[in-house]
């Protein structure tokens, strides 16, 4: 047999022949050693020219694309290609990884950039979206994330003056980015006029943010700020593919083959053309460039690097060169010599000198070369081209010999034969050709059996054979040199090869993985003096195999054993010894780069070279796939191996649940609702479980610093009381926890379980409350978790392919890095207590040692020399001397490791060691053999050992020994005692003297099916899969009484009535009765061959015994004369339940196929009984899940679980269900209509498989399947919960009714956010937009220059004086509005009172209350919809907000929350959130230093910042309906609490994880869950909510304790807690009455409180928003207007006062004094002075006004109302003048004539009416306009009154004469009208005023200055902008102005052009603009 190990001889790195230029920029540096780092492939050189040695990094799996270094100029980060790519940070000196950077790009990284201090790093990804992210790479987190360009990024840099900005390039642009918080921001630079937009290359910083960067067409472009301000041109003759910045300036490498060197200023200094030198060539390329004092590097697109030094820059040195583009494929070595020769795609041969890594000679072809060979004596060379030619050189001077074309296809083989005269050569043709050298190559013989390309050839010693390989996978053999086809098999035998490149045969079969294809390997070079064999594959790995490299046994398949080293990228595509066997040359084929390695022979290669070698950063020899661990492993121990075999995958997992519930929910809508049962009053509590996880777990057993154990068992985690003999349980978990590990210091413990998204819980023993819950990293399950030595991390494995390895900050719940564990599984993991970053893990043979690097980790296999074979681990510890380590093997032996190195190993165990345990001097170790064993420190000598049997059990023991020296699975020390944890579930305690004490057990592996109570006593009987039927004490003993093993497996068992006898079904068919005090047989029975299902006997005497099977029969036994009297035949399926009636006649039997039988005793005769009979039926147990009376305990999703046992009290009051999704659920019987509601308790993971009450029901027993428990819960009656309020999982209480109707309410429930980005036109237009309307051209165009009188002017100027003037911008003053009608909480005091903070649209209002000034916060792009202040003293004036967004089509607008300073408005934080649609709601912790948001997105997710770092908590969805508040508590930076439709939820952040518990009702009269709408707190956990029905609820934790009945009539929107006293402010609906109000001010408790009529004039009863300050309350209403009120006098102060809900359209300013009009959709015209900023009148219409006009006196004003009314009011005192109704439809427009005569009214009826005002209140109509397409938007009168211009929705202006209404169509009429105001939005004089994007919005209105100079537009963007006027220009200049929200709908500039004044449509607000 050959043998199977892998080679201990290694290859090692030496030398790399090769730079990357390709594809790749600014990849070349000096380190601060003055070395150069580059990379090639996948590695990462350090280059010392000096001494000419390189270093290498070998940390990627795939090929590096870009590179940065560290302002250290030591570290160095690369970035790879690939599908999970990586990025590495390393040591550029010790070429070892310090960080791995991962999972967030994809496809690959295509740029570097560290900020100035080195503490952050820039990337930008290759995906489509070109991702930027930033990271903190220490600890290898993510900071930031942002979508880069929808083209390529070229390059990315920081600005190294300004902490935060970022610069990047690429494909036709650049932009500017701005980190704040987790926001990345970029805004993109403005080309404008003084450059053309051309794709940028490369950048570099500067101050004063300027930014220079290197354009495509040579030139240099100056940005400062977003603005390009210069270009040099012509800096370079093409492209700028690096820029370098330095000291002394800047560098620049272009592809015109130059550098430029530059001043600090970028004055250029020298110019060094590379092209022109000796070294030099005709389209040299520069693609990097690096300059560090006087030296200069240039890496060229040809694979070239050049040093120059400045003072001889005409003698550049060329310190590397490689092959350029094209693949690589020929390689052959000198016969005789240390040199090769490779030839390439990029049509050059070269020869190396392997001694001194140089090249030493080049040949440039004509063609591509693909072979290469040298003739035996080194004299000549012969080529093999792709054109299917070849030639052959003279070696001294490289002059041709012969050029001959034989074949079209390429030539990839050809060899010279070993004794020189012949050459044969192989092409994709097929044949081989044979030449004869001496005559010139004259071909001689043809080998054509081939039916494929030729891939590989050989000679035989004698030159007399050839065999080849093709791509058929063909191995042929052929007589030289006639190429006859040879085929006998002895002939071939006799063989011998004088080299060996074949891949086919058996000699080499094993170098093939499993199941590959043929063509993986490329090639193969033999070394027949070491036996060894090298290839090179498609897959980058150069491989070590023995040689022969036989296959094992033909049927396995799997490759024989290698080591294999990395470092090209793709493919190998050719492997070679040198002729000395000294090295191995290799040649990557994509890379075009040739690695050689030096070969390390065995002898060498003992452990102290070898650990050297791996220092060196080889990579580890023995690979995983080699799978070299089977390497003559003895047979693996049977536990293991069903250990490693046990699947934890599980069909739908706990997290499933919900989703399945809302899918039947909506499958089943349709059904009417029922009503449904109510849930019980009694519930449960857990009190005991027997039982411990031992058969799969391990070191899962340990002694808390209080002397408890903890331990667990299914999915809970037990606290045992040695002393009480008690448990407390930790139930957080939902599935199976599978590994658990103490905390070193405090009494915590961590607890990993099964789950999709496993989870691992750290909680407290003491409290039991989870401290923090780690999720969304490990899948199927965590199977390993160990705490670091400091107890701040915890490292944990899972259950996933790659068992991951996670190292968590616990507390924080963040990941601090991660990496694939190992293909096999993993058992245990240790944390070094010596250094907190570095672990061990063992398991299926393997031992790692892991180095933290970053967010990874970097891992050595242990190696095990001569000392020792390769083994599974099952146990590991650290030893006291920093590196040592000790592993127990599968095979009895402790393996003791220094580092990595395998000192020794001592035999401790029969059997493989399952448990090991460090002490303060010694260890002790547990194993299969059932032996305990203490050993000293070095485990020289073993100081004792106990044999664990059941002689040894004291008396005091809970339970007895199922059997001697059980497997020893967990081992603990402390308290005196040794912990022992047995695979069979037993625990016990050794002391140190001798005794063992017995404390808890429970069934091995197994499911457990059968249970049963005894009928008197508190005792049970349990039967089990594990072959065991097992007696149980339930008393406060709780002890296991008696056990007896069974032949088969068991699922049921029964005890007779009298308690004496005890049958058991068993799985084969049979059954046995034994006597139940000493389980000793009295009788058995075999009749079936299925499974025995249910077994009961009769009640009374215990008459008979029924029998069930899966058989589909039940049999009738006669107990007293033991003979089967009767069969029950009928069902159609096998039987899961029987029930005896109780008078022992009547069988009631449940099938599998969902039947409910009934059968009559003795002999078994079938009856049908009706449902109503069927109740008044006495049943003695019931057992059965069938049945009108058990319709309810089907959950629905029915489809999926299955209720397996239900256990009925003998009350018949209370019915226990147990389901496959591990509920144990409690119904009020009988449950009859669908879907009862319950009381869950969850304990069990999967099945629970069977309950039963005991005898005087007070206690439930259940068992689980496959979690082997059994559990005793205790029965909790109604009087005793009250008092303890016990909490269990109620069933989903969805309340049906709700607590009453209120409109605002429901309108706020259905409000459905839209972003600006929608914006659709707020009016209905039909038409062609202006701005794309062809226009026709008139006939007489004017000439230009005219006799004749001079143009008049558009519009006539109101000379304002005297100066026309330009108004150059716009601010914003001040701003009428409060969102009061769908926000809440969202008005605060600033500054002790002085100050007051609220929002309206998209802007951000202080106002200073003694001045009435405001200052604006305007960074939002969107409606904000929450605002909040932070109390914290530390952030004083700290504000959050956040907005509207939508993320589905439009990635840019996701909703941020910006944190800001009230008085400086600057931003201090953006988080961009994962809440799509919007963030509703924002609140600070106590500390200040987290705020909780909640989206409207679908799920209603709330999450939690760390706001200063942007950085997301934690994140979960909230409710699956409106969500209104959530609050942090005020002493609490980890309890908050969310309220909303009918939810009402208590939430505790645990690290990085949300958990919550519902708000439990209880029995409180008159509460039910309804919607509540706002949160107040107070102390000892008390918190209050408000209702919709205006009762507010006040809960203690998170039960209800109280209500404040009717605290408002209607709803109680909003509360507000007051810091300093304690003192409650609610608002509400509530109209004032003498003792009510809609606010009202309480004590700390809710249960006194006074009233406050709020006094303004108006009705006042919808309060939204409160606030309490310094003894004054601060309120906003629904209808936007914020009071101030007293609290000693109760007087109201109204602060603002602004329009209701609804569009505001109308708008006009008074022609001579400074107020303006607003008129509304909410019915009010308000009049508002522009100096003061205060409303002065407001009139209520009755009616939604649309518009409204001044006369120009200014006397009158006339408004237009949405029913077709007009009314003309008195301006002085807002009487009405005069009405009229002529229209049914909207009045759009009204306007009053210049000169006072005509009013004129535009509707949506496309009609304008002319009225005389001179005729009186009459208002008769005298004209009207007709031709008019579409509605009217706006009118304008001419100067004289005879005209008006009407703009229509149709996009059309027309011009009517006035009052006649005839329309004027002449253009040269029109072009001299001159307008007394100019409104339209339509006309060649404002076409600019529409944009580019207006195709789904419009503008909607405009106004033309008084000077006639400016435009200003508002449209449905939100946005105000100003034009110069006219404006007939497409797409004008302008600037811009934010503010509104989506649309603005009317415009104007007051009387004297010094203020603007807009209104808004969604957000109701007015806002005054000051022109400057």
């Amino acid at each position: 047999m050959a043998d199977r190990t892998a080679p201990r001889c290694q290859l090692r790195l030496e030398w790399v022949y090769g730079y990357r230029g390709h594809q790749c920029r600014n990849n070349l540096y000096y380190t601060a050693g003055k070395e150069v780092v580059y990379f090639v492939a996948g590695v990462g050189v350090v280059y010392n020219t000096r001494e000419h040695s390189q270093k290498f990094f070998l940390g990627h799996n795939d090929d590096i694309i870009s590179l940065a270094v560290h302002p250290d100029k030591t570290l160095v980060a690369t970035g790879q290609v690939g599908k999970d790519p990586y990025i590495c940070i390393w040591d550029s000196y010790r070429v070892q990884t310090v960080s791995v950077l991962k999972d967030a790009h994809t496809h690959g990284v295509a740029c570097l950039a560290f900020d100035s201090d080195g503490q952050r790093l820039a990337s930008v990804g290759l995906d489509a979206k070109n991702t930027v992210c930033i990271w903190d790479w220490k600890r290898g987190k993510l900071l930031a994330t942002a979508t880069g360009h929808s083209d390529r990024i070229f390059d990315i840099s920081w600005d190294q003056y300004q902490p935060n900005r970022i610069v990047s390039c690429g494909v036709k642009h650049i932009k500017f980015w701005t980190l704040c918080g987790n926001a990345l921001t970029a805004k993109r630079g403005i080309f404008g006029k003084t450059g053309d937009l051309q794709t940028i290359l490369c950048l570099a910083c500067a101050k004063e943010d300027i930014t220079y960067s290197g354009a495509l067409n040579g030139d240099i472009y100056v940005w400062k700020g977003l603005n390009l301000v210069r270009t040099i041109q012509g800096a370079h003759s093409a492209g700028i593919f690096s820029m370098y910045a330095c000291e002394e300036g800047f560098a620049t490498g272009g592809r015109d083959g130059c550098i430029r060197l530059w001043d600090t200023e970028f004055k250029p200094i020298t110019k060094i053309d590379l092209r022109e030198t000796e070294q030099g060539y005709k389209g040299l390329s520069i693609r990097s460039v690096c300059w560090k004092a006087d030296r200069l590097l240039a890496g060229t697109q040809d694979s070239e690097i050049f040093e120059v030094l400045v003072r001889e820059r005409d003698k550049p040195m060329l310190i590397m060169q490689g092959h350029c583009e094209g693949e690589l494929w020929a390689l052959a070595v000198h016969p005789k010599k240390p040199l090769a020769v490779t030839g390439s795609d990029d049509r050059s041969v070269r020869l190396w000198s392997l001694a001194d890594h140089a090249l030493i000679a080049r040949c440039n072809m004509e063609e591509a070369v693909r072979s290469v060979s040298f003739s035996p004596d080194g004299s000549q060379l012969a080529l093999g081209m792709k054109d299917g030619s070849f030639i052959v050189l003279r070696v001294r001077d490289m002059t041709e010999v012969v050029h001959i074309k034989d074949r079209k296809e390429v030539i990839h083989e050809m060899k010279f034969s070993p004794d020189g005269s012949y050459l044969a050569v192989g092409s994709n043709d097929g044949p081989v050709d044979i030449y004869a050298v001496a005559q010139r190559y004259k071909k001689i013989g043809e080998c054509n059996k081939s039916s494929s390309f030729i891939t590989h050839i050989d000679w035989s010693v004698d030159s007399k054979f050839l065999q080849t390989n093709d791509g058929a996978g063909e191995r042929l053999f052929y007589k030289m040199p006639s190429g006859k086809h040879l085929t006998s098999k002895d002939e071939i035998k006799g063989i011998h090869w004088a080299s060996w490149t074949c891949v086919i045969g058996s000699e080499v079969s094993g170098i093939w993985p499993k199941y590959t294809n043929i063509t993986d390997v490329n090639s193969v070079d033999g070394n027949y003096n070491s036996s060894v064999l090298v290839t090179g594959d498609d897959f980058g790995l150069v491989k070590l195999f023995r040689f022969p490299c036989l296959k094992k046994v033909p049927f396995l398949f799997s490759g024989a054993k290698f080591r294999k080293y990395v470092g090209h990228s793709a493919h190998v595509t050719n492997v070679r010894w040198s002729h000395d066997f000294q090295w191995v040359l290799s040649t990557g084929g994509a890379d075009h780069s040739v690695f050689q390695w030096r070969f390390v022979p065995e002898g060498i290669t003992n452990g102290i070279l070898e650990a050297s070698l791996q220092a060196e950063g080889g990579v580890d020899s023995y690979s995983e796939e080699s799978d070299s661990d089977l390497s003559d492993v003895p047979e693996l121990d049977s536990d293991i191996e069903q250990e490693a075999q046990i699947n934890y995958d599980r069909q739908v997992y706990k997290e499933d649940l919900p989703q399945l519930k809302q899918q039947s929910k909506e499958k089943n809508h349709s059904v009417p609702f029922l009503k449904r049962e109510r849930a019980p009053e009694d519930s449960l509590k857990l009190q005991f479980i027997h039982g411990y996880r031992g058969y799969d777990c391990r070191n899962n057993l340990f002694y808390t610093q209080a002397g408890e154990v903890v331990y667990h068992i299914a999915a809970v985690a037990v606290v045992y009381n040695r002393q009480q003999h008690s448990q407390r349980l930790y139930l957080g978990h939902d599935d199976d926890i599978l590994s658990l590990s103490i905390h070193p210091v405090k009494d915590y413990v961590a607890t990993g379980q099964v789950g999709r998204d496993a989870a691992i819980h750290v909680w407290d023993t003491q409290t039991l409350k989870c401290l923090s819950l780690l999720k969304g990293q490990h899948q199927r399950g965590v199977c390993a978790l160990d705490f670091s030595a400091d107890g701040k991390c915890l490292a944990s494995v899972g259950l996933d392919d790659n068992h991951a390895i996670v190292f968590w900050d616990w507390k924080k719940g963040e990941k601090l890095a991660t990496t694939r564990g190992h293909k096999d599984k993993i058992f245990v993991v240790k944390c070094n207590p010596h250094h907190v970053d570095r672990l061990v893990t063992v398991g299926m043979k393997h031992i790692k040692f892991w180095q933290q690097t970053g967010g990874g980790f970097t891992s050595k296999r242990g190696t095990f020399g001569s000392a020792g074979k390769l083994e599974t681990m099952m146990s590991v510890s650290y030893g006291r001397m920093e590196e040592l380590v000790f592993s127990g093997a599968a095979t009895g032996d402790i393996y003791i490791w220094k580092e990595t190195l395998l000192l020794r190993t001592v035999k401790a165990h029969d059997g493989p060691v399952f448990a090991m345990h460090a002490l303060d001097k010694g260890f002790v170790t547990g194993g299969k053999d059932g032996i305990v064993a203490l050993w000293d420190d070095m485990f020289e000598r073993c100081l004792k050992t106990y044999a664990i049997k059941r002689a040894a059990l004291s008396a005091s023991s809970k339970g007895l020994l199922l059997e001697d020296n059980p497997s020893i699975r967990a081992i603990s020390l402390g308290h005196g005692h040794i912990l022992v944890g047995t695979k069979n579930g037993e625990i016990l305690e050794i002391d140190k003297s001798g005794p063992m004490t017995l404390l808890v057990q429970g069934h091995m592996e197994g499911e457990v099916w059968g249970l049963a109570a005894h009928p008197l006593l508190p005792v049970c009987a349990t039967v089990s899969d594990d072959k065991t039927l097992r007696i149980w004490e339930l008393s406060s003993q709780h002890r296991m009484l008696a056990v007896r093993k069974l032949k088969k497996g068991g699922r049921c068992c029964a005890f007779s009535p009298d308690g004496k006898a005890l049958a058991v079904g068993l799985n084969d068919g049979s059954f046995l009765v034994v006597n139940a005090d000493t389980v000793e047989d009295m009788v058995s029975f075999h009749h079936r061959k299925e499974m025995i299902s249910d077994i009961k006997f009769s009640r009374e005497s215990g008459k008979y015994l029924a029998v069930a099977s899966h058989d589909n029969f039940v049999d009738i036994y006669n107990v007293l004369t033991s003979k089967r009297v009767g069969i029950c035949k009928g069902a159609s399926s096998y039987i899961t339940h029987i029930d005896w009636d109780s008078r022992g006649k009547l069988l009631q039997v449940n099938s599998g196929a969902k039947e409910q039988l009934f059968f009559e005793a003795p002999r078994g005769k079938r009856h049908i009984i009706r449902i109503a009979e069927i109740e008044k039926i006495e049943w003695d147990t019931w057992t059965c899940v069938l049945g009108p009376t058990c319709e309810g305990i089907w959950p629905m999703h029915s489809d999926v679980t299955v209720v397996n046992a239900a256990s009925l009290t003998k009350d018949r009051t209370l019915l226990a269900t147990g389901d496959d999704f591990g509920f144990v659920k409690l119904f009020s019987y009988p449950v009859k209509g669908q879907h009862a509601k319950f009381k869950k308790y969850v304990g069990h993971s999967a099945q629970v498989t069977n309950v039963q009450w005991l005898h005087n029901d007070s206690v439930l027993l259940t068992v689980g399947g496959a979690d082997t428990a059994l559990m005793i819960w205790t029965r909790e009656f109604l009087g005793i919960q009250e008092s303890k309020l016990v909490d269990s999982e109620e069933s989903d209480t969805d309340a049906e009714e709700d607590g009453g109707y209120d409109s605002d309410v429901a309108r706020e429930k259905a409000i459905d956010y839209t972003t600006k980005i929608y914006a659709v036109s707020i009016r209905e237009m039909e038409g062609t937009k202006p701005h794309q309307q062809q226009k026709e051209v008139s006939v007489e165009e004017r000439p230009p220059v005219s006799r004749a009188a001079p143009q008049p002017e558009k519009l006539r100027k109101n000379n304002v004086n005297k100066k026309k003037k330009l108004v150059e911008e716009l601010a914003l003053d001040h701003v009428f509005g409060y969102r009061g009608f769908d926000c809440r909480n969202n008005l605060h005091y600033l500054n002790d009172g002085a100050d007051i903070i609220f929002h309206t649209a998209a802007a951000g209002i202080v106002q200073n209350l003694s001045t009435g000034s405001q200052s604006f916060y305007l960074e939002h792009t969107d409606d904000i919809l929450c605002l909040t202040v932070n109390q914290h003293p530390k952030y004083k004036n700290v504000v959050a907000t956040s907005q509207i967004g939508d993320m589905t089509e439009f990635p840019g607008t996701t909703p941020t929350i910006h944190i800001w300073d009230a008085m400086s408005k600057q931003t201090l934080s953006m988080l961009r959130c994962f809440h799509t649609k919007g963030v509703n709601y924002v609140n600070f912790s106590a500390t200040g230093k987290l705020l909780v948001s909640v989206g409207v997105d679908p799920e209603h997710t709330i999450t939690v910042w760390r706001w200063q770092e942007g950085a997301k908590v934690a994140s979960r969805g909230g409710h699956l309906e409106r969500i209104f508040v959530v609050e942090f508590r005020p002493d609490s930076d980890t309890q908050f609490v969310s309220v909303g439709v009918k939810h009402m939820k208590f939430w505790t952040l645990a690290g990085s994880a949300l958990l919550y518990k519902k708000g439990v009702i209880g029995s409180m009269e008159d509460a039910k869950m309804q919607t509540m709408l706002s949160v107040a707190f107070g102390a000892n956990n008390l918190t209050f909510t408000g209702a919709i029905n205006g009762d507010v609820y006040v809960w203690k934790d998170h039960f209800l304790v109280r209500l404040v009945a009717k605290a408002h009539t209607g709803p109680v929107f909003t509360m507000y807690t007051t810091l300093r006293d304690g003192l409650i402010v609610t608002g509400g609906k509530e109209r004032p009455t003498k003792e009510g109000g809609a606010v009202k001010l309480w004590d700390q408790e809710m249960k006194r409180c006074r009233a406050f009529q709020l006094e303004t004039g108006q009705l006042i009863e919808c309060v939204r928003s409160v606030c309490r300050g310094k003894g004054k309350i601060l309120v906003g209403t629904k209808d936007g207007e914020i009071l101030e009120v007293g609290e000693k006098n109760a007087a109201s102060n109204l602060l603002i006062d602004c329009h209701m809900e609804g569009e505001i359209w109308g708008l006009a300013t008074h022609p001579s004094k400074d107020i303006f009009i607003s008129a509304s959709n909410d019915g009010t015209a308000r009049i508002w002075d522009l100096s003061d900023k205060k409303l002065v009148n407001k009139v209520s219409l009755g009616h939604p006004a649309r518009c409204a006009a001044y006369s120009p006196d200014g006397e009158m004003v006339a408004i237009g109302m949405r029913n077709g009314e007009f009314v003309v009011l008195l301006v002085n005192s807002l009487k009405v003048w005069g009405k009229k109704r002529d229209r049914k439809s909207a009045i759009q427009d009204i306007r009053i004539s210049p000169d006072n005569r005509f009013l004129a009214v535009g509707s949506q009826e496309h009609t304008v009416d002319f009225y005389d005002l001179t005729q009186g209140t009459t208002l008769n109509r005298i004209g009207y306009c007709k031709d008019i397409a579409s509605f009217v938007i706006q009118m304008d009168f001419s100067a004289d009154s005879r005209y008006i211009q009407v703009s229509t929705g149709a996009y059309k202006r027309q011009v009517h004469e006035v009052p006649l209404g005839k329309q004027i169509t002449d253009p040269a009429v029109i072009e001299k009208i001159t307008w007394a105001t100019w409104t339209s939005i339509l006309g060649d004089e404002v076409i600019g005023i529409w944009p580019r994007n207006a195709d789904k919005a419009d503008v909607n209105c405009a106004c033309v200055t008084h000077a006639g100079l400016n435009i200003v537009t508002g449209d449905d963007f939100g946005l105000v902008k100003l034009f110069d006027f006219p404006c007939t220009e497409k797409f004008a200049k302008h600037k811009r102005y934010f503010g509104h929200s989506a649309h603005v709908t009317n415009i104007r500039f007051s009387h004297d052009d010094k203020f603007v004044v807009s209104t808004g449509g969604d957000d109701c607000s007015v806002f005054v603009w000051r022109c400057l």
